[in-house]
């Protein structure tokens, strides 16, 4: 689609030609769940390559797109306008990984990213358990008492994790933190040893442990944890056997992110 020739038939005067253009960048990029470049989307919008620049770099800003080197991809934001998330290459990437970790512990495994206040689950491999949250993909839960929330928010500065926590944290359980000097304790920890375990805060009776995924660039865009009934596990059976395992499948899966993008 021409944007030009649609700008020249537009009789109203509220037509927005810089939204035209986003959409019709979002549009072309969303289709192409692998990435692409700047170059690629100009000679797909017909468009010439500022217009397109300022396009990408808003949609990156809002969050339909992420970066990665000379590549833009489209995020799990566009689900609502009708993107597959199994589609998208990092929860396809993903599953492999998730699958053999959930296979290994006998536990179910998760991906998640952070979108506003809450995360949403982009994949997922369940072990044979039922635990009473629904968390198959496409659900949410609040990020700041989630474990793989926390190892999201753990990445970002301070003013801009500011923006994805409630200004009042209700109390999930007795075990969770409710102080918001607390929680940034909680971030601290997080940085510094590089995975959560979350233990009963989000739900009596739930022990999470999650780890950071990276991009090519070394930023943090995705999470991955494994969730287990806190009576089946010790918490140093925890931090002896799932701790290492889900951090080393963390691993893996930047490993594939960085490799894919070479």
């Amino acid at each position: 689609m021409a944007i030009e020739s649609t700008e020249e038939s537009a009789e109203s005067r509220d037509f927005v030609t810089a939204l035209a253009r986003g959409l019709e960048v979002l549009r072309v990029c969303a289709g192409k769940p692998e990435g692409l470049t700047l170059s690629e989307v100009a000679n797909f919008v017909a468009l010439p390559r500022a217009a397109v620049r300022r396009s990408l770099i808003t949609l990156v800003s809002t969050g339909y797109l992420f970066q990665t080197g000379r590549l833009f991809i489209p995020t799990t934001r566009v689900l609502s306008l009708s993107a597959r998330v199994k589609d998208m290459p990092l929860p396809r990437l993903a599953q492999p990984i998730l699958e053999s970790l959930s296979k290994a512990l006998d536990e179910s495994a998760s991906l998640a990213v952070l979108d506003g206040k809450d995360i949403l689950y982009i994949g997922r491999a369940e072990a044979n358990r039922i635990l009473s949250v629904d968390l198959s993909v496409g659900a949410r839960l609040p990020a700041w008492c989630t474990s793989m929330g926390r190892v999201l928010l753990a990445s970002l500065p301070e003013e801009e994790r500011k923006q994805h926590i409630p200004d009042q944290l209700t109390m999930r359980t007795v075990h969770t933190i409710g102080d918001k000097s607390q929680l940034n304790g909680a971030f601290d920890s997080i940085r510094k040893h590089g995975f959560c375990l979350l233990d009963q805060e989000l739900e009596l009776g739930l022990r999470s442990v999650a780890a950071p995924v990276y991009d090519s660039t070394g930023k943090v865009i995705a999470a991955l944890n494994v969730g287990m009934h806190a009576a089946r596990l010790s918490l140093d059976a925890v931090n002896e056997n799932v701790v290492p395992a889900v951090v080393k499948a963390a691993q893996d899966l930047s490993e594939a992110i960085q490799l894919q993008n070479k």
